[in-house]
């Protein structure tokens, strides 16, 4: 029997598979709003047999968005297109997540394929001012952000719940919360963006208290029965900042407070950062953290095969693989591995006719 396609269940939600689509921005929304695209992107990825489906980085406010193009759930007009994703992603068998997010000094660029391509989208043409633990910019062409204050930290979290909120009404089944990549909580961790004197830096405890305030105010909307994911860079790759050892100290403090599974991928916040990218080459950090607290863990980063997936699992590394590249270039990946592995799956019944016989 494959560990890939053995079912998974957390709090009250059972996983039809270990498969997850990660969250991958299409930079294809406006004013937040999903459309089409959005239908037919997730849809098929849906139909193509994963267990868990995470939309991409969804901005809990228009200052968290990282371009003019993102997806939101700030407001209560987003959730009509949203719920008609959710109905047919849960129709294919899937679960629909939501990754909740907000971009700190990463926010208000430019989409890679509209000009310039890179760099600050100035205030004249849709830009923003944009927020984050200090006043350092993350490249020389990023906007230069205001550091938050008290009132900008308690608009932070109070957004947050309220996008949580927002996201069980559109039927999402699984929120994750963004803590990764260099976006704003990510940058409250990290020493090397996080250069404040109150609470909120300093020490690991200070600089690690938004992100747990945070999770204490979704936990708080959130149904006891109803999972809860934290992505988080488990290191910067970068002498002085995140380590490897904060991830496992974090991951403690996270699972006595509720956190039901952290995903774990690396890096993000450092612009020049020299990190060793190849197959798998993140799925360590997702092993140690299991393996030192306990916690259930997501592998993400380069897992391409399907035998590369079985080994995470079924060696115990992680509990769930996240493939993002790969269910870009074949949505149907689950319904290939299963053949691979010799796991028996249904196939959608308009399908079925291709299905590969043994």
């Amino acid at each position: 029997m494959s560990a890939l396609f053995e079912p998974l269940t957390l709090r009250g939600l059972t996983l039809k598979n270990r498969i997850v689509v990660s969250p991958m921005c299409q930079y294809s929304a406006q004013d937040g709003f999903a459309n089409d695209w959005h239908l037919v992107h997730l849809g098929s990825r849906a139909v193509g047999g994963a267990g868990l489906l995470i939309q991409e980085a969804t901005a809990v406010s228009p200052e968290g968005r990282i371009t003019p193009e993102d997806l939101g759930i700030w407001k209560d007009e987003h959730l009509d297109f949203q719920r008609r994703i959710n109905q047919f992603i849960e129709s294919q068998g899937c679960v629909p997540g939501v990754q909740l997010a907000h971009a700190g000094r990463k926010a208000s660029t430019y989409t890679s394929w509209l000009a310039p391509g890179h760099g600050a989208v100035p205030e004249s043409e849709g830009g923003w001012q944009v927020v984050a633990p200090s006043a350092l910019k993350f490249a020389d062409d990023y906007p230069l952000p205001v550091a938050l204050d008290a009132a900008g930290i308690k608009k932070v979290i109070a957004d947050f719940r309220s996008a949580t909120e927002r996201s069980l009404a559109a039927g999402f089944k699984v929120i994750e919360i963004h803590a990764a990549h260099g976006y704003l909580l990510h940058e409250f961790l990290s020493p090397l963006s996080n250069q404040r004197t109150d609470t909120y830096g300093g020490s690991f405890e200070n600089r690690i208290r938004l992100l747990l305030e945070v999770v204490a105010a979704v936990r708080q909307v959130l149904p006891d029965d109803f999972p809860l994911f934290v992505r988080i860079s488990a290191t910067d790759w970068t002498e002085g900042g995140w380590t490897a050892d904060d991830s496992v100290q974090l991951a403690t403090w996270l699972r006595d407070r509720g956190v039901d599974l952290v995903d774990a991928s690396s890096g993000g916040n450092v612009e020049k950062a020299q990190i060793p990218v190849g197959p798998g080459y993140q799925v360590e950090f997702a092993g140690r953290i299991k393996r030192e607290t306990g916690l259930a863990t997501g592998a993400v980063g380069l897992i391409t095969t399907p035998e590369a997936a079985e080994a995470v699992v079924a060696s115990g590394q992680a509990d769930l693989v996240l493939l993002a590249r790969e269910e870009l270039r074949n949505p149907y990946f689950p319904l290939h591995a299963a053949h691979a592995l010799g796991a028996e799956v249904a196939w959608p019944v308009q399908y079925e006719r291709a299905k590969p016989r043994k």
